[in-house]
């Protein structure tokens, strides 16, 4: 932006200098300093289109790559969750995450409460029989993660591709616990530089920057968290097609 209010300032004083020059340079000289000076108008007017036209190519290829980078994003995640609700835990293995699509049957349960006797209680009341509620979970069936979560695709198999961008690229998958609390929790990025390899790279470097409601903040495209209990992603509505 600044560039661009630069070029137009020097248009505008170019156009005043054109003026002046009507008015009190003699008439011999005029046609050739015209000529220079709308040249030069003429080449910075050029150069202005082209700031603000390259800025909107780059807007325009950038949501396009970060469309496909968000949706593999939410495969990594939704194959996340379903990892976790069978192992207790997330993994920073795209080899057993890509196995586990493949292979993997998550229960689907349902929970009821049922009254038993509570013997020691029982005993410290002389004999009362005293009930307690027990919480029981019952497997009711299976389904295949496969079938239910990629509907029979198979891009599970290339879902740590970032797919965009700078080529044969990969997500950074990390996994672990929350320190203070034992909690298992994800995360799976990868740098905006990488998605938008091959564009001006000044641009890059001020979309690394952005932290706006309606945009991808800060330098990643992420999903997940190490530093606490979050399996969103940083990107607004308008770039998932699946959520």
């Amino acid at each position: 932006m600044k560039v661009i209010i630069a070029i137009v300032v020097i248009i505008l004083l170019t156009v005043g200098i054109v003026w002046l020059i009507d008015k009190y340079v003699p008439k011999k000289m005029k046609p050739i300093i015209h000529l220079v000076l709308w040249a030069i108008i003429i080449v910075l007017g050029y150069m202005t289109f082209n700031s603000v036209y390259d800025e909107i190519k780059f807007n325009q290829v950038k949501e396009e790559r970060f469309k496909v980078v968000v949706d593999r994003l939410i495969d990594i995640r939704d194959a996340e969750l379903a990892y976790k609700e069978v192992h207790g835990e997330y993994t920073d293995s795209f080899d057993k995450l890509i196995n586990f699509a493949e292979n993997g049957q998550v229960p689907i349960t349902q929970r009821r409460d049922t009254l038993v006797l509570d013997e020691e209680r029982t005993k410290a009341f002389g004999g009362v029989e005293t009930f307690k509620t027990l919480t029981l979970i019952d497997t009711l069936s299976f389904y295949s993660v496969k079938d239910s979560i990629f509907e029979g695709d198979t891009r599970y198999k290339t879902m740590m591709n970032v797919g965009v961008g700078k080529e044969g690229a990969k997500f950074d998958l990390k996994a672990g616990k929350l320190d203070d609390d034992n909690i298992p929790v994800f995360e799976a990025s990868v740098d905006k530089a990488i998605v938008l390899d091959g564009l001006d790279k000044y641009l890059i470097q001020k979309e690394k920057q952005v932290m706006s409601v309606d945009g991808v903040n800060g330098p990643k495209l992420m999903v997940g968290s190490m530093e606490e209990v979050f399996t969103k992603g940083n990107w607004p509505k308008s770039y998932a097609k699946k959520e």
